[in-house]
């Protein structure tokens, strides 16, 4: 995966029932490839009461999605696009690929 999306990245949904809308990372879990954005893929969850949760009920919440599902929103032209790396100096750097202008505060 890399890091080609981070956390407090604005993303596109490109695939699935949310296609077209837009919104911000703010989870990613590298290891099962997987993003949570805010707002978007919202599942009802059935809980009981506990210890953390007084009130059981029904909870809203988002569900992960796949990180091939959603594309990175570039800050600068405004417009989804793919990512690649290069180095400035010697930090890794990602590139959009539309503007050709980096995305990562220098």
């Amino acid at each position: 995966m890399g890091a080609r999306i981070k956390k407090n990245d604005m993303v596109m949904v490109i695939a699935g029932k949310e296609k077209g809308k837009s919104g911000r990372v703010f989870m990613v879990m590298p290891e099962s490839g997987r993003v949570l954005v805010e707002k978007l893929n919202i599942i009802k969850r059935h809980t009981r009461p506990s210890a953390d949760t007084r009130q059981g009920g029904i909870v809203e919440k988002e569900a992960a999605i796949d990180v091939s599902n959603v594309m990175l929103v570039c800050p600068k032209c405004s417009k989804p696009s793919r990512v690649s790396f290069s180095f400035d100096g010697d930090k890794k750097v990602r590139v959009c690929k539309n503007c050709k202008d980096t995305i990562d505060k220098a």
